[in-house]
């Protein structure tokens, strides 16, 4: 690990490890300002908001087990869609993110996460040839296709989302 990553915030240095362990071709960026939005994202990368891979966190009510829904940032989850799927789920507190995931809301990445999420990928993001996520803090993205995506959390592509 080189000195820069080592003075990087543990969520950061947890998902660059892990991309880095994957042989994920790219090596995650810290912004200068954070992005807690996909807007605020997409800004700071210059590309379109729908290319920002948001990570939302439900609670899997039978278990207390995080559910992880990775959507194009200009899309809104449909919980229906993501309980038709899964089971019934309920809104996740900052609280419960942290202590499943690791991260702080706002800079969930859907890799790496303390205890593994039951993940699905929202078939829009394959819109794009290139999308942005979060790299386990504010500041933290990290480049990557939604193919990529696919293969980095092994979770499957579905329809999670409210119609445009």
């Amino acid at each position: 690990m080189d000195n820069d990553l080592q003075q990087r915030p543990e969520g950061f240095q947890r998902v660059a490890q892990a991309l880095a362990a994957q042989g994920h071709p790219h090596v995650p960026r810290y912004l200068d300002t954070a992005a807690r939005t996909a807007q605020e994202a997409a800004d700071a990368l210059g590309v379109s908001v729908g290319q920002i891979a948001k990570s939302v966190i439900f609670k899997l009510r039978a278990v207390e087990r995080a559910v992880l829904v990775v959507t194009s940032g200009d899309r809104r989850v449909d919980e229906k869609k993501v309980a038709a799927l899964v089971g019934p789920v309920g809104r996740a507190d900052a609280e419960f993110v942290k202590a499943q995931t690791g991260f702080s809301i706002g800079g969930v990445s859907p890799v790496a996460h303390l205890n593994p999420p039951l993940t699905l990928i929202d078939r829009d993001l394959f819109r794009f040839d290139e999308i942005w996520a979060a790299a386990g803090h504010p500041n933290g993205v990290f480049r990557l296709s939604p193919q990529q995506l696919e293969g980095l959390t092994g979770a499957p592509v579905a329809d999670v989302v409210q119609q445009p």
